[in-house]
């Protein structure tokens, strides 16, 4: 973050930055704690398995004198090794990183449970040994998977970094080696400091085009990694768009990672318990699936594995759940247009996840595009989706729950009909949306809107001047 302002209507006044030295702020007492209790600055789903640990020692035995300053682990299975410099870094402050992550690599599953635990115990809460290990299993999507352990991804985090250390990370990068610089800033604002984050290496198109997981030298793992990331990536996607309301139905379908031979034979399986073929999708992204056969919760991924074995008696490797998975066209969720919710059929999560690629819940786009549709003129959730760069069935939901959203009656289904699911938000209201749109001018023909009076997407772009 270059410049900071404090705003007042049209006045900007830009806020001096300050450092962290200047404020008397400490490298361990201060920026550590504020990473450790905000890991998302380390990246999605990062869980802090321990900070400051020193306890491992060289070939001869002899104790090292190193010390890493947080360790993580991501939900793919990989260990997040966590450099802190509060001012400028060191010129070879990559060499610290890689060190350590050198040391990690040989990390097994009871070694970081262990740490986790004494982590947590000097914090004043008392694990045992077996929750620790069980906390680090779950927090995973998958299997868990020593491979991945080995190819830690490295995060630096400093004030400024100078030319030799961006240089030679850039390099190291495309040597396949992760490691990520973020840039910690902080400004005064009316007394009260504030500190900021920046990811300033790798950048989104450099991570897309250089630094693709199918690069990485060690296949099985890339493999592994590009895999549960790709998976897991599609869950927050749907869950961010907020497509999909929880209790939506999902069916079996086995795609990725399996034989014509096996595929059958799953389901030969599925038909001697139909609940087998059946989940129920919840907004957690951590393990949005129940399974009907057990009801416990599963990632799309685990449960796909989970199915595999089951069958085959073979442990599963590289499939991507999320392609298993349809959703369920047969039963429409009740804030959902029925014939929006048919345009879904045959569609997995991971298509799901491409089709809504850069959505979120951010209406506010919504709002200002439904206040500029005048009296006497309808459009479709499929249209305004279309405007808003989302999908018909949030779009859908989103109408059927804000009670903020205005003229929301005056957006109809595909067919131009009342979908279903409309709600007043005032609930003594005894009209109906098609009464409001006829007092308004538009004509009704067994229950749909005049096609006159439709509003195209391309015509919703010029209300808002897009």
């Amino acid at each position: 973050m270059d410049h900071l302002f404090t705003v007042d209507g049209g006045s900007a006044t830009p806020v001096a930055p300050t450092a962290l030295a200047a404020e008397g702020l400490l490298e361990r007492q201060h920026l550590q704690e504020w990473v450790i209790a905000n890991p998302q600055v380390l990246g999605e789903s990062v869980l802090v398995i321990t900070s400051e640990f020193d306890r491992w020692a060289d070939t001869d035995g002899v104790p090292a004198r190193d010390r890493l300053d947080v360790l993580g682990l991501d939900a793919t299975g990989r260990l997040v090794v966590v450099e802190l410099k509060r001012g400028t870094a060191d010129r070879d402050v990559h060499l610290q990183a890689i060190t350590y992550a050198a040391l990690v690599s040989r990390f097994d599953l009871d070694t970081l449970a262990q740490a986790h635990r004494d982590f947590r115990k000097g914090r004043g809460e008392i694990l045992e040994l077996n929750e620790c290990r069980q906390r680090l299993l779950e927090h995973v999507d998958g299997e868990w998977s020593p491979e991945l352990l080995q190819r830690p991804r490295q995060v630096i985090i400093a004030a400024d970094f100078p030319k030799q250390v961006t240089h030679t990370v850039v390099w190291l990068s495309e040597m396949n080696l992760d490691i990520d610089l973020i840039q910690v800033g902080l400004w005064k604002v009316n007394e009260q400091l504030v500190a900021g984050f920046t990811k300033v290496y790798p950048t989104p198109e450099v991570e897309e085009f250089t630094l693709a997981p199918a690069r990485i030298e060690a296949k099985a793992a890339a493999q592994k990694l590009e895999e549960r990331s790709r998976a897991r990536n599609a869950v927050h996607v749907i869950v961010g768009a907020g497509l999909l309301p929880d209790g939506t139905r999902l069916t079996l379908t086995p795609r990725h990672g399996v034989t014509d031979g096996i595929r059958e034979d799953i389901l030969a399986w599925v038909g001697e318990d139909s609940s087998r073929a059946s989940v129920t999708w919840s907004n957690n992204t951590a393990k949005p699936l129940a399974w009907q056969a057990d009801g416990k919760p599963y990632t799309p991924t685990g449960l796909a594995n989970h199915i595999f074995t089951s069958v085959t008696g073979r442990k599963a490797d590289g499939i991507q759940g999320t392609t298993w998975w349809d959703v369920d066209t047969a039963h429409a969720p009740d804030t959902v247009d029925p014939d929006e919710w048919g345009t879904l059929a045959g569609t997995s999560l991971a298509g799901l996840a491409k089709q809504l690629s850069g959505t979120g819940k951010d209406w506010t786009g919504l709002h200002t595009l439904l206040a500029a549709v005048p009296a006497g003129r309808w459009t479709t959730y499929g249209d305004v989706a279309s405007v808003i760069g989302s999908h018909a069935v949030p779009v859908g939901t989103h109408l059927a729950t804000c009670g903020q959203c205005p003229n929301a009656w005056r957006v109809l289904n595909a067919a131009g009909r009342i979908s279903p699911g409309f709600r007043w938000t005032d609930p003594t209201r005894t009209d109906s949306p098609a009464d409001v749109l006829s007092a308004e001018g538009i004509r009704f023909d067994a229950g749909a809107a005049d096609p006159a009076g439709r509003l195209s997407a391309d015509t919703l772009k010029t209300l808002t001047g897009k």
